[in-house]
């Protein structure tokens, strides 16, 4: 099956169907109504002995819905991990903020305390994750125990891990991490962020660490949370193919910013930005030669002035652009709106040019 067709298609071997492709699915959001919105984000590290600040995140706006997959994507070093973590109150922005049901982000310990029982963080290798001399009990119940959880801690954790498809709980209680397989490991992080009933997961490349064969089974697992509690995910991935198997919505991006964003069908199967098409055009299943992108990897000490991209685009380079040439090169792009309404930050695709190819 081809992922850019609109067939809810498997990328790879046991990858569930779309998200979209499921009747079961709860629709998408009002934008009016995100359950997390970033507006104005930038994170800014400041640079070693004279050399210049790194703009990881420079102005990103981007709301996420109730209930709602949001896939973000884009190549090592665009910042999407420090986006993810500043969402979560693990790096504090430079400027701009960030609000949870409405109510804006405070950074104090106790704040930030309660804001993480609501939004959970899903690393990427879950063997980094566990503690090797915590049982699986006890990997669980950590958060439970920071909370101070008044329940039946017992009932809790098994409940955590049903739902992450251990059963039955009880045989995983005192396992530990390297008597379980790498899918069995995932699942238990999984069950550790759900132990405390989240209204939000941030899943960073959580399956990039796992054999194909069972990658499908996780995306299916994170699209039957959705489906059975309403969960709403942020998922950071360099995988496009991931993105429309598992996404409602898909943010590209590129140096700090949102260059691409839409509904994963709008966005994978008509792809505007040339950044968008260079990343689609790696994919196995893409037809035609891929896209090999020239230049110099993406510095956020040294963002260049313009577009960001001017300098590795395939379009300018072949002169398609040579309209719009001098702006591609010197004049900046506005920042994305955060509801997710299809749009591209890119001179070219904004002065009326069409792209209908599938690359």
């Amino acid at each position: 099956m081809n992922p850019l067709t609109p067939d809810g298609g498997a990328s790879e071997a046991g990858s569930p169907v779309r998200a979209g492709a499921s009747s079961a699915a709860p629709s998408a959001p009002a934008p009016s109504t995100p359950l997390l919105s970033a507006t104005g984000l930038k994170v800014t590290f400041p640079g070693r002995r004279g050399a210049p600040a790194a703009r990881a995140v420079d102005g990103v706006d981007l709301d996420i819905g109730a209930g709602e997959i949001v896939a973000l994507v884009g190549e090592s070093g665009c910042g999407k991990t420090t986006l993810a973590r500043s969402l979560l109150g693990l790096v504090p922005p430079t400027s701009g903020t960030v609000t949870f049901a409405g109510q804006p982000l405070s950074y104090t310990s106790r704040a930030l305390k309660a804001y993480r029982k609501r939004a959970q963080l899903v690393l990427q290798d879950p063997s980094g994750s566990l503690n090797p001399r915590h049982t699986v009990y006890d990997a669980v119940a950590e958060g439970l125990r920071i909370h101070g959880y008044p329940g039946d801690e017992r009932a809790a954790v098994g409940e955590a891990l049903s739902r992450a498809g251990l059963r039955p709980p009880e045989r995983f209680f005192l396992r530990y991490p390297h008597e379980l397989s790498g899918g069995q490991r995932q699942r238990v992080v999984i069950a550790g962020a759900l132990v405390l009933q989240p209204e939000l997961i941030v899943a960073d490349e959580p399956v990039a660490s796992l054999d194909a064969s069972v990658r499908g089974e996780i995306l299916a697992l994170l699209l039957r949370l959705r489906d059975e509690l309403g969960l709403s995910a942020l998922v950071v991935t360099h995988d496009l193919g991931l993105a429309w198997n598992i996404a409602d919505r898909v943010a590209v991006m590129y140096l700090g910013r949102i260059v691409e964003t839409g509904t994963v069908e709008s966005v994978l199967t008509s792809p505007q930005h040339p950044y968008t098409r260079a990343l689609l055009s790696v994919l196995p299943e893409s037809e035609g030669e891929p896209v090999v992108l020239t230049g110099e990897p993406p510095d956020p000490a040294r963002i260049p002035s313009g577009c960001r991209f001017h300098a590795r685009c395939q379009v300018l380079a072949s002169g398609e652009a040579s309209a719009v040439a001098d702006r591609c090169r010197g004049e900046e792009l506005p920042v994305l709106g955060g509801s997710g309404a299809r749009d591209v930050a890119c001179h070219w695709v904004r002065d009326g040019a069409e792209v209908t190819s599938g690359r």
